[in-house]
């Protein structure tokens, strides 16, 4: 399968400002989000829309498209890079993965995870999930459950399943709750067609945009990782990984 890698890459950020070129012990951020992606794949792109991340990337020789400042979603980011790279190259891809920029501890075991899931014809979209280890894990993130076929059910940014005649304090004795790790496989296909739905009411109320796929009736094949992800939001975060990197 011919894979292509794509890390969007937003200068403005709520929480940390400029953060895909955050110093992380001598590497940029997205430098070392792109080295990881680089172990486990052939072609890496990085989607911006910032000329300062496009020098930061060109300055370490990585790959790198500008476009549109008025994206939404880094889906929609991730097609128009896709489409421009594909031009540029004329290469036909099989699988198009949605790297997320802020995490510069990602695991290329990962990466091979997720597009494993392509090796059946019938996955179109797919994503990684992980499972948590203590009830601390249940204080904040995305939860996801899903079928025996590891098809997701829902995703939420509530616990899920609720555990009805349990304590939550003692939760994570009794069940196995999973984690969504923010990375995306799609087929191109299907990048297309999900970039151009319509928004839908339940991703307007969780903002989960994977939402809207589910929403119309279509699935998401499930790879479980168990190498721990550590992304990037603030600077208690990037302060974390300076310290896990030394």
């Amino acid at each position: 399968m011919n894979i292509l890698g794509i890390i969007p890459a937003r200068f403005a950020s709520v929480r940390l400002e400029g953060k895909p070129l955050v110093d992380l012990c001598g590497k940029t951020m997205i430098q070392r989000v792109y080295e990881q992606a680089n172990k486990a794949l052939e072609h890496v792109l990085i989607a911006t829309d910032d000329v300062r991340i496009e020098n930061a990337v060109k300055k370490f020789g990585g790959n790198v498209v500008m476009t549109s400042p008025n994206h939404t979603t880094g889906t929609n980011r991730c097609l128009e890079a896709y489409e421009i790279f594909k031009r540029q190259f004329d290469i036909k891809f099989d699988v198009i993965l949605n790297i997320q920029g802020d995490e510069p501890l990602l695991a290329p075991k990962q990466i091979k995870a997720l597009v494993f899931c392509f090796e059946s014809p019938e996955t179109k979209m797919a994503t990684l999930v992980i499972p948590t280890l203590k009830n601390e894990d249940l204080n904040s993130g995305v939860f996801v459950v899903f079928d025996k076929n590891y098809n997701a059910l829902y995703f939420s940014r509530s616990v899920i399943p609720a555990l009805r005649d349990e304590e939550k304090e003692v939760w994570s004795k009794g069940h196995t709750f999973y984690k969504h790790v923010g990375m995306y496989g799609f087929t191109p296909d299907t990048l297309k067609e999900f970039a151009n739905l319509t928004q839908t009411n339940l991703e307007n109320h969780e903002k989960l945009e994977q939402l809207r796929w589910l929403e119309n009736g279509n699935k998401i094949k499930v790879a479980i990782t168990r190498d721990i992800s550590v992304p990037v939001d603030t600077a208690e975060d990037v302060e974390k990984v300076r310290e896990l990197l030394s």
